[in-house]
């Protein structure tokens, strides 16, 4: 959509302002974690940006690119466990790397099945529409059953992945909250569940919308 710069900056800046008090507030980092990991943020924003289509290219089109991507994350999740002590941090980080996996392979079966979901590029920049009472309530029918289905697949997998992480690897499940600390169970359970969620956000739901008229 066509909007204003200064808006879009002043939207960007709140936000990134929120995310880094907040995290400060919560006591999970501290000032200098927060501006270094901004600096660090700056970084990459740097080296990958060029790269962007590249890779997105290669995501969409490369035959084996889903059996790669899996990999790669699933490595990144690895090393990120190499820690002696447990650390909220270390789940959190299986957590984005698994949902960043299941987006790029939705995106991937979404390309080879030609599912159309972006509009066509002669259109864009699309213009801001008025907001009507017929597309206020698509807004929110589409948000409500998006949200059921991921929270549908979140429990469902999770459901699924600890008992069978403990079962494969022979670790106590009366008390889950403990056995999810252990690397064995957390990172399945973390990597497939959310890899399962971001899969969904980019090729069930959409599919599901179609389907339904809701595109």
């Amino acid at each position: 959509y066509q909007y204003p710069l200064m808006f879009g900056l002043i939207l960007a800046f709140c936000w990134c302002s929120l995310v880094c008090c907040s995290r400060i507030y919560m006591g999970m980092h501290s000032i200098l974690d927060v501006i270094v990991g901004f600096l660090y943020a700056i970084l990459i924003l740097v080296v990958f940006h060029p790269l962007v289509d590249l890779i997105d290219n290669f995501n969409l089109t490369y035959k084996y690119a889903p059996l790669i991507i899996i990999s790669l994350h699933l490595a990144l999740g690895i090393f990120s466990f190499t820690l002696d002590t447990w650390s909220t941090s270390r789940g959190d980080t299986a957590q984005i790397l698994g949902c960043g996996a299941g987006v790029a392979c939705g995106s991937h079966v979404n390309y080879i099945m030609d599912v159309k979901l972006d509009p066509l590029p002669d259109t864009l920049p699309l213009s801001l529409s008025s907001l009507t009472v017929t597309v206020f309530g698509k807004a929110i029918l589409r948000l409500l059953i998006g949200v059921i289905v991921l929270l549908l697949t979140k429990v469902g997998m999770k459901k699924a992945t600890i008992p069978l992480a403990c079962k494969i690897f022979c670790i106590p499940h009366g008390d889950v909250r403990k056995a999810r600390q252990r690397m064995e169970v957390e990172l399945p359970y973390r990597y497939i569940t959310y890899g399962m969620v971001g899969f969904s956000l980019m090729f069930i739901v959409p599919c599901l919308f179609h389907f339904i008229g809701l595109s």
